[in-house]
């Protein structure tokens, strides 16, 4: 029988080595560079650490990242690829609805090609978040084609997992996201004092929203940690995940106090260009996998 294929685009968050390792088809977002009044364009495909860190560089040093969404054109041509190369069961993640449409763009763009290919049958996935969260659900998938589920079968398994994901993000502060449109104007107030890290999480909408502040990054951990313990990682197939924007330090940092508690040490990973882009150099994220559904508001 043949195995369905795993698709996303770049807002997963996924190494280059990952991709190839595993076989996901991947459809990477551009982004652009302002410096000095010039503007160059990238492609979301990094396939060297040091490109990250180069980024959030540039970020710190005033450069100014901006960022598009993956347009109709790029999925079409993203999934008639596919379709051309005998492709027929597809599974495709996308970015929170909460964030942006893209899962709209993506299922008409897969209904047109199903047209030229009538075997061609993508099931789109919304992870109602971004970066690892997207990426954990592609993990997932990941493991259950390789195990022999069907399209269906996998489908229906991590279609029931984004609200079992749990989120502690500190950021350094909301500048980015508001400039960005992704939180308020009022709550970007809340980051603006010095040595205050707001803490946000996604809502079960998909939407970043402020749910405290803290002083500092013990207190971040504090927060992380108390919170693990009223929503407990799950033990069987235990999902843990820490994620920086260049803050490798602190992630190292967050992930040791996670190990020394439930005795499991995180994957640790930097984020990518796009959604580094809106959250800004110095943030931390933790992510798990609970028994409940989250329910930040």
């Amino acid at each position: 029988m043949q195995k369905f294929i795993v698709s996303t685009d770049s807002t997963a968050d996924l190494y280059a080595s990952y991709v190839k390792e595993h076989d996901v088809r991947l459809a990477p977002l551009t982004f652009t560079i302002e410096k000095g009044g010039v503007m160059t364009e990238y492609l979301d495909a990094f396939t060297d650490y040091s490109q990250y860190v180069d980024f959030f560089r540039q970020l710190r040093e005033k450069a100014t990242a901006r960022t598009s969404m993956l347009n109709y054109e790029s999925h079409y041509n993203h999934f008639k690829k596919m379709a051309e190369e005998g492709a027929t069961d597809v599974l495709h993640f996308t970015i929170s609805t909460g964030l942006a449409s893209t899962i709209n763009v993506a299922r008409q763009a897969a209904a047109d090609v199903k047209k030229e290919f009538p075997a061609f049958n993508l099931k789109p996935v919304d992870s109602l978040a971004a970066t690892i969260g997207q990426g954990e659900l592609v993990y997932e998938a990941v493991r259950l084609r390789d195990a022999g589920k069907t399209l269906d079968e996998a489908y229906k398994i991590v279609s029931e997992l984004p609200l079992h994901f749990q989120y502690v993000i500190a950021a350094n502060d909301l500048f980015y996201l508001q400039r960005g449109g992704r939180v308020s104007a009022a709550a970007a107030v809340v980051g603006s004092a010095l040595g205050v890290k707001p803490v946000l999480s996604f809502t079960r909408e998909g939407k970043l929203s402020v749910v405290d502040k803290v002083r500092g990054m013990k207190k971040v951990i504090a927060y992380a940690l108390e919170k693990m313990e009223r929503l407990q990682p799950v033990e069987e197939g235990r999902v843990i995940h820490v994620v920086h924007s260049d803050a490798e330090k602190d992630a190292d940092e967050l992930a040791s106090a996670i190990e020394k508690r439930w005795n499991f040490r995180p994957e640790i990973s930097i984020m990518g260009p796009v959604i580094g882009a809106h959250v800004g150099p110095g943030a931390v994220a933790v992510l798990w996998k609970s028994a409940e559904e989250r329910n930040d508001g």
